[in-house]
């Protein structure tokens, strides 16, 4: 899937770590990412946090999609600084999912909350190796 997200690789961003329901990545602010008053725009911080939402709902290899996402930003990010996406799952069940993601800058405060809320649709992120 990384290999084909050619927005989130546009935008500079790390997948560091994926697993079973969670993902975490990084995105460094450059300075085309700032608004008018200096501050990473919106914009790009919900990107790193619905790239994250997004590998952490198909993290168990089954196509997923967004279904809706609340944001809540709660501090600024300036220029130059790493920006660090967790996303965890809260609850699976059925088709359906709900995700957190907190993206915090590099001293650890949170610059926003992400409640993401995925739907299961047919297929498999990675197709599974032929049978001998």
């Amino acid at each position: 899937m990384w290999a084909r997200d050619h927005a989130s690789q546009a935008l500079g961003m790390r997948l560091d770590e994926i697993g079973p329901g969670r993902a975490v990545m990084q995105m460094r602010v450059r300075i085309d990412m700032l608004n008018g008053h200096g501050s990473c725009h919106g914009g790009f911080i919900f990107a790193l946090a619905d790239s994250c939402f997004a590998f952490a709902c198909n993290s168990y290899n089954q196509v997923c999609v967004a279904a809706g996402c609340q944001i809540d930003y709660l501090a600024p990010a300036g220029e130059g600084e790493l920006l660090l996406a967790e996303g965890v799952e809260r609850a699976r069940s059925g088709r359906s999912g709900v995700y957190d993601i907190r993206v915090s800058n590099e001293q650890g405060a949170t610059v926003a909350l992400m409640r993401g809320r995925s739907r299961r649709l047919e297929g498999s992120v990675v197709d599974a190796p032929p049978k001998p």
